[in-house]
């Protein structure tokens, strides 16, 4: 155990320094350079930087694989450019070999392999940078699905969490206050904690199967406790179809789905002041009756009622074009720092037009949205070139990092979907204008 962590440290501890040296390089390459050079030369460093963070944490299984994950699903956080290098990490790890598997199996659920489960695929159905799953029948004959965590991910969790926070600050990525970073990286340790315990996503998945228990066409496996544990969870098998195919069936169906996947969303997070934070494709899967089935517990972010009145008030104030209520609700929301600096109304006033068009919310749409032909991510892109003046007066906020990361994930399943939908009567239900 000792040994695997002092190698991983090294690792890391080798990456950090790598990067220090690129980092005081480029400065001092570009002391005299002019303005554009020198944020070419960031930007080739930054892509650098990037590549080389996602490729060590690549090699290396468990937390710190994580923590790149993570890091790439807080876009607003990183430059693009080591964002998109972060994301390679988004892909399937390969798999750990079936005796170490079956070895954490024994060590954690204290009997033997033979005794615990009738059949075990020894492969994986699906790698993860934590852990993988595999398909198992229990003697009594119920199909069911295993969640192994690799072991030792959790001892390394916080060192891991640590050294790339600082190869991201020698490389000068994180370009925010002292105390922001501090929340931020506050909010990832404990995403990571509570997805490295399983015992926390056994209650999120009881919570969460009572919450939606009377949701038609929301479907969340139920755990097996004899046969779970910290870092074990079996479940019972919830079958259904990736995205990939659920976007070849009629719009009739896709449109039941959106409508479930916004409910499974907004429910949570208006009645239940909990949500699953993590959208990926991966964890949900789809019937042919519309059916939504929804995997993966570990993220859960709790909200107080004070915040969750703000995000109400907010939506409340977007949908009306308040621009005057609506800058004081990203105040408030850590959005929008608190200075005297003149923000005009059109420059919200555009944002709320691409913003609001998926939703249907008019005047910005008439009618249904296609999100199969989408250009909205595209039209964000081209207002932020055109918005950088203002950029300065805004900053991430840990209050929302999780909300933003659940709201785009969520727009993407539309757009992979290529459903065509008015969204804006479930808009109704929840946000009472």
């Amino acid at each position: 155990m000792a040994k695997t962590s002092g190698k991983r440290f090294m690792k890391l501890a080798g990456m950090t320094a790598s990067i220090a040296g690129k980092a005081a390089k480029n400065s001092f390459k570009h002391l005299s350079s002019d303005e554009e050079k020198r944020l070419q030369a960031r930007s080739d460093l930054m892509q650098d930087v990037g590549i080389q963070i996602a490729e060590t944490l690549g090699e290396m299984k468990g937390a710190v694989m994580k923590v790149g994950q993570i890091a790439s699903q807080y876009k607003d956080v990183f430059p693009p450019e080591v964002a998109t290098a972060l994301e390679k990490l988004q892909k399937d790890a390969p798999p750990m070999p079936y005796a170490q598997i079956r070895a954490q199996v024994e060590r954690e659920l204290k009997a033997p392999m033979a005794e615990l489960f009738s059949e075990f695929d020894e492969t994986p159905f699906a790698a993860a940078s934590i852990g993988q799953v595999h398909k198992a029948v229990l003697p009594s004959g119920q199909r069911v699905v295993v969640k192994v965590q690799y072991p030792d991910v959790d001892e390394n969790c916080d060192s891991d969490l640590k050294q790339v926070r600082m190869a991201l600050k020698i490389a000068g990525v994180l370009n925010m206050s002292k105390q922001l970073q501090e929340q931020l990286f506050n909010e990832i340790r404990q995403s990571l904690h509570d997805e490295l315990d399983y015992t926390k996503e056994a209650h999120n998945l009881r919570v969460f199967g009572a919450f939606h228990a009377d949701d038609e066409g929301l479907i969340i496996p139920k755990v097996i406790s004899s046969h779970s544990s910290r870092r074990i969870l079996t479940l019972t098998e919830e079958i259904g179809e990736t995205l990939t195919v659920a976007a070849t069936w009629d719009n009739a169906i896709k449109q039941k789905i959106a409508k479930r996947l916004f409910h499974f969303t907004a429910g949570q997070l208006f009645s239940l002041y909990r949500m699953h934070c993590d959208p990926h494709p991966g964890n949900f899967a789809f019937r042919q009756d519309g059916s939504v089935v929804a995997y993966d517990f570990g993220g859960i972010r709790s909200y107080s009622d004070s915040e969750v009145q703000l995000f109400r008030r907010f939506a409340k104030h977007a949908i009306k074009g308040d621009v005057t209520a609506l800058e004081q609700d990203l105040v408030a929301l850590d959005i929008r720092r608190d200075d005297d600096k003149n923000i005009p109304g059109e420059f919200y006033e555009k944002w709320l037009s691409i913003g609001l068009k998926p939703l249907s919310i008019r005047p910005y749409q008439e009618g249904p949205f296609d999100f199969g032909s989408s250009q909205i991510h595209h039209e964000v892109i081209a207002q932020m070139r055109t918005s950088l003046k203002y950029f300065g007066q805004f900053q991430p906020s840990a209050t929302t990092m999780m909300l933003d990361r659940t709201v785009s994930g969520q727009y993407w399943n539309l757009v992979n979907l290529g459903v065509e939908t008015d969204l804006s009567p479930l808009v109704d239900e929840y946000i009472d204008v």
